[in-house]
């Protein structure tokens, strides 16, 4: 292969200057080669090591601030119990998810992710509208996930204040503006390429130090400790529900957010070398980070509680603030530890934005949204997809408004953003398993009979979860307490549906637009 040494090739890659850097050029340039296979150009630079890609999923998926965040309903549904046992049960099957994602992930790595995988996998006749239909649902789930992150990250900030001023009555209107100050500084972050990897690195490890502070100083300073009967085995029903199976399963809905997201690391694939070894190690490892923070967090808090009624009734309306009011009987050390999890949530939500914007990309570049030239530009200089970040990140501040109209509703987007990535996941699975798991090319990352089982548990949760966190989390069932999350998925089929038949079935550079590239754009990168 020739190159010149002067300038970048068509794939924004330079060739070495020395021969220290011989071997990566090769690494990256294959890299290149494969994507260009795909029928895709190099737009994005790799600057991304596993690490840093790690730092992303992890950030983004951040099950102990997740756990955090959503203490409050989960103790409503069924107690401690719940979150001990809950999070061993999802993380299982977050597991099971991992592998089928990673699997795919491995044999197709794409920053499309899903909707990629669904057009390849699909029969020729479908092909494009399964992919179409999971690139939609993808989008529209971390869409919602930023909104969800957004607003525990804005309570979060407005409880703090309640704490230091007992006087101050928060309003919606409060919570409202914390969200929107959020979203735009967390905006910032994902205008500037270079720094990304660097940011991912530093929400890791904000992440991680933060949890173990909290670990330590939480159970070191509370005055009293519970039993172990308490933490194990104190099931709590106050949902109006009379069957426990029930409240525990629409209480699930919370510990299963702190689950969610897994496909973040899929949409990197362009931007870490080797992305077909490198993806997989970042979702698996998320998954395992994700399960020991969670649990341990979890049990280091329960036992630390000295009152449940009070945590249901705080006035600053963020019961892990209050319990660690609890514990440290000390407004300013209370706030300094609510301060460690408000960073961590703000690292999380700068990685919901990278997530959503590579979404919005990768998506665009397919014809897969309306104003797609727009969408699929990249900056030249600042390297990153800055117009669907934008775009992304204005449709969570419209999302915002409706908090101020109705609470329940805004919530019932956090049970859409669960639902919907989980049957983004599910199309490509469906497709591999019709066309057959091994009448595809595997990549290095494939458990062979185990990944079956994980395709199966992953189809099985989807449909439980579809069915089941649609059931209204409190009886009896009023306006202001009901799960709307099914008209959440109206609007979303209806949108998809009219941009389908105005614009997408027609424009839409699916399967077979793609294949017929990837000749012309693999003899292109190897002149």
């Amino acid at each position: 292969m020739s190159h010149d040494l002067a300038k970048e090739n068509d794939y924004g890659i330079r060739p070495p200057d020395s021969d220290d850097n011989l071997a990566r050029f090769k690494e990256l340039d294959s890299d290149a080669q494969k994507l260009a296979e795909m029928g895709y150009t190099q737009d994005m630079k790799r600057n991304y090591s596993v690490i840093s890609v790690l730092g992303v999923g992890f950030s983004l998926t951040n099950s102990w601030f997740g756990i955090s965040a959503a203490l409050i309903t989960g103790i409503n549904s069924g107690g401690p119990v719940l979150i001990v046992y809950g999070i061993i049960l999802i993380a299982l099957i977050s597991t099971c998810v991992g592998i089928s994602l990673s699997e795919l992930a491995s044999a197709y790595p794409n920053a499309g992710g899903q909707y990629f995988w669904a057009n390849e996998l699909a029969p020729k006749r479908y092909a494009n509208f399964a992919s179409y239909l999971t690139g939609w649902f993808a989008w529209a789930g971390s869409i919602f996930t930023s909104a969800s992150v957004s607003i525990a990250v804005g309570t979060a900030g407005v409880g703090c204040w309640q704490l230091s001023h007992p006087d101050f009555t928060y309003k919606p209107w409060h919570i409202f503006v914390g969200y929107q100050v959020v979203n735009a500084f967390a905006f910032l972050f994902n205008c500037y390429g270079k720094v990304l990897p660097a940011i991912a690195h530093t929400t890791l490890y904000t992440s991680l130090v933060s949890f173990l502070v909290i670990l330590i100083v939480v159970p070191s300073k509370a005055p009293s400790h519970q039993d172990a009967q308490f933490v194990f085995a104190n099931f709590v029903n106050a949902t109006g529900w009379k069957q426990n199976g029930i409240a525990f399963i629409v209480g699930l809905i919370n510990t299963n957010w702190a689950f969610a997201c897994l496909d973040c690391a899929t949409h990197m694939a362009e931007e870490v070398a080797r992305p077909e070894k490198m993806i997989p190690i970042a979702i698996m490892g998320t998954v395992a980070i994700g399960f020991t923070t969670s649990w341990f967090f979890s049990l280091a808090m329960f036992f630390s509680i000295q009152s449940l009624d009070d945590l249901f009734v705080t006035p600053t309306g963020v019961p892990i603030l209050a319990l660690f009011f609890q514990a440290l009987t000390n407004k300013a050390g209370a706030i300094v530890l609510e301060s460690l999890i408000i960073a961590t949530g703000v690292g999380c939500l700068i990685a919901s934005h990278t997530w959503q914007n590579r979404l919005c990309w990768s998506f665009a570049r397919d014809n897969g949204l309306p104003a797609s030239k727009f969408l699929s530009q990249i900056h030249p200089t600042l390297n990153v997809p800055v117009n669907a970040h934008f775009v992304s990140c204005v449709i969570v501040a419209i999302l915002g408004c409706l908090y101020l109209g109705s609470y329940t509703a805004f919530n019932s987007m956090v049970t859409a953003c669960i639902v919907l990535l989980y049957i983004s996941y599910a199309i490509p699975v469906v497709c591999l398993l019709i066309r057959g798991r091994n009448n595809i090319s595997h990549g290095p990352f494939w458990m062979g009979p185990i990944g079956l089982f994980a395709n199966i548990v992953l189809l099985s949760w989807t449909a439980f979860t579809l069915i089941m966190y649609s059931f209204p989390s409190v009886k009896p069932v009023l306006a202001g307490n009901m799960n709307y999350v099914s008209a959440v998925y109206a609007v979303v089929v209806i949108i998809i549906a009219v941009d389908w038949l105005t614009r997408g079935k027609r424009n839409y550079r699916g399967q077979a637009a793609r294949h017929e590239d990837k000749a012309v754009l693999a003899e292109k990168i190897v002149r």
